[in-house]
């Protein structure tokens, strides 16, 4: 059958994937491990269970945020105080309570907490398998490694300033006389480094007599 299969190809390409493909299946039926060495290893875009999960409760939290401001400012219509209710499910929290407002202003903070929890683990999760998938390319193709740092190349479409104008911008910045406010620590610190003696400029740190001990420590090494 594998004779078959090689008559009929056309070009190198195509007969190194007939070979690669019963190489394959012949390891498949006897069992064998195969080695992933030299492997292109390519990102899995199956998204995980529980990332599925948490994008759900995120959705789920976002939906009563909306409906919990609109009741806060006066918006007291049947769906919105039903969402209100369901909010406060399982609390002794009463909507005809005196301190509502700051339930509801409780509630509205501690659902936003949630949701940048669950959005940070999210974060931490695609920031931890792109540094991993980075370092296996590194390993096994850095070609693609490359490329997939690249950013796109971004080009104004506005018109190209001529030199008088970029002169007199960068002169207007530059040029300009400028009064610094100078506060009164600095007068301070001023003050107390008056006393401090300046130091001894010897034969010893000239830069003459440093370069030629640099010179001499670069000769005996």
């Amino acid at each position: 059958m594998l004779v078959t299969y090689l008559e009929a190809s056309r070009d190198l390409c195509e007969t190194d994937s007939i070979l690669f493909g019963a190489a394959l299946a012949v390891c498949r039926i006897i069992g064998a491990k195969l080695s992933t060495a030299g492997r292109t290893i390519g990102q899995s875009s199956a998204i995980p269970a529980w990332r599925i999960r948490i994008e759900e409760r995120i959705a789920k939290a976002r939906a009563p945020i909306g409906r919990l401001i609109c009741f806060k400012s006066g918006n007291t219509r049947q769906r919105i105080v039903r969402t209100v209710r369901m909010a406060f499910a399982g609390t002794n929290v009463s909507l005809s309570q005196p301190d509502i407002m700051q339930k509801l202003t409780e509630r509205i903070d501690d659902l936003k907490q949630r949701i940048a929890a669950w959005g940070k683990r999210i974060r931490r999760y695609i920031e931890r398998l792109t540094r991993f998938n980075q370092n296996r390319f590194f390993q096994s193709d850095q070609k693609r490694l490359y490329k997939s740092l690249e950013r796109p190349m971004v080009s104004g479409t506005g018109p190209v300033p001529n030199q008088a104008d970029t002169i007199a911008f960068w002169c207007s910045l530059w040029s300009e006389p400028v009064n610094h406010n100078d506060g009164p620590w600095t007068e301070v610190v001023a003050n107390q480094c008056a006393g401090i003696t300046p130091m001894d400029q010897s034969g010893e740190t000239q830069p003459s007599e440093l370069f030629r001990r640099l010179d001499r420590l670069q000769k005996g090494i």
